[in-house]
């Protein structure tokens, strides 16, 4: 009852973040659609977004230590919500990209407080119980948010009422929580040296992961839309992939815990090759065979970034895990920055079967580097416990670091 009663108001902030955050991307793609953006502009949307990500998770920890960590979250909160409502208020793409850099940098932000404050509240005993109850209630409000551009009217205020009313309740719990604010933490050196150099193959697998993330759930609308998906039906083909990822996470776990992560990393990537084929193959199949697909997908490529810092941290000191996931979400956001751009542009010459051939030719390239490591460096026989690691701050680190040593 006490480990309910302190995360509690912590995991439902978490939950109402992610049904605004979630849902904006989604809803901009397909806002912008009906609003006449060209395909490369709502891409633009979408790098805007993850510009605004990482430049959040560098800033958070200073803010917090200058004015605490309930001023900055209710600061980054409001941001979001202030760049959710503009959306009317100004209907252009340029402007929109602003705002998206605002409510990017909202994420990022209010994230990193959240970890901090949980990281500070965890013992060794309850960490186990707050991770898992940290990792379910992201995955869950993901994928209630993707779910929720079913019922939100594209290019209408109200559905970007309804996002920023959700962000500012995300406010409530940690405004009113009795929980003593926790010391701030040191804010982790950002040195993506320390990445390459521990493990090449985990940045180009991070790398790649970004790509894939980004270009699926920002550009994902326009493709679903191309191939004749209805609004409601774009929300389950999102959620689909959502849930396959998280149905990944126990076998993959199991593989990487068993055999060279190296091998699970080109195996996934061949997986999501063949998956983006079919994808693109059964694309007029109707829509069950489109959500199935769109599933496939999600549960052959959203565990790459897991593995990915699982297999760079098998070559890590424990001093070095907090900036060492620094430094593996600095080049997760250079592949998230650049990704819904170009795909977007390839779709806008293309058609919409450019989006999977562009994630296919990310995931040839990292099957490619992954063989030429293979024969760089032999097996480690001694490796770190797999663990999903949400991509939220720069924080990940301090929160999962430990979970990495227990064993």
């Amino acid at each position: 009852m006490r480990f309910l009663i302190t995360f509690a108001p912590l995991l439902l902030s978490v939950v109402l973040l992610q049904l605004s955050s979630g849902g904006v991307g989604p809803l901009d793609a397909l806002s912008g659609l009906k609003l006449g953006f060209t395909k490369a502009e709502i891409g633009m949307l979408g790098s805007a977004h993850f510009v605004g990500f990482f430049v959040g998770c560098w800033w958070a920890p200073r803010l917090m230590g200058t004015v605490g960590h309930a001023r900055a979250f209710a600061g980054f909160t409001a941001m979001g919500a202030i760049g959710l409502l503009a959306h009317m208020l100004w209907v252009d793409p340029v402007p929109w990209a602003v705002m998206r850099i605002a409510t990017g940098l909202s994420v990022a932000g209010a994230y990193t407080v959240i970890e901090a404050w949980m990281n500070a509240s965890i013992t060794n005993e309850t960490r186990g119980r707050a991770m898992g109850g940290y990792r379910a209630v992201d995955l869950g409000g993901s994928l209630a948010a993707q779910l929720l551009i079913g019922v939100l009217e594209p290019a209408h205020y109200v559905s970007y009422n309804v996002l920023a009313l959700t962000c500012c309740a995300a406010i409530l719990p940690l405004a009113l929580t009795r929980t003593p604010q926790p010391v701030t933490p040191s804010t982790p050196r950002l040195r993506p040296a320390l990445a390459w150099v521990r493990s090449p193959l985990a940045v180009a697998g991070v790398i790649v992961a970004g790509i894939t993330s980004a270009a699926f759930r920002m550009v994902g609308p326009i493709y679903g839309q191309e191939v004749g998906l209805a609004t409601g039906q774009l929300a389950w083909f999102l959620a689909s992939f959502v849930l396959g990822g998280a149905l990944a996470q126990l076998p993959v776990g199991w593989l990487a815990d068993r055999y060279d992560r190296r091998a699970v990393l080109i195996g996934l990537s061949i997986a999501a090759i063949l998956s983006c084929s079919v994808t693109v193959m059964a694309s007029s199949m109707g829509q069950s065979v489109a959500f199935l697909t769109a599933g496939l997908f999600g549960f052959t490529t959203f565990p790459i970034f897991s593995v990915s810092a699982a297999h760079a941290n098998d070559f890590a000191t424990s001093e070095e895990r907090v900036e060492l996931s620094a430094a593996l979400m600095f080049f997760y956001a250079v592949g998230a920055i650049a990704s819904p751009l170009v795909a977007s542009g390839l779709i806008e010459h293309f058609g919409p079967s450019a989006l999977f051939a562009f994630i296919a030719v990310g995931h040839l390239g990292l099957i490619v580097f992954g063989l030429a490591r293979s024969r760089q460096r032999p097996t480690r026989t001694i490796r770190t416990p797999y663990t999903y690691t949400p991509r939220t701050s720069f924080s990940m680190g301090r929160l999962f670091g430990k979970l990495r040593d227990r064993d």
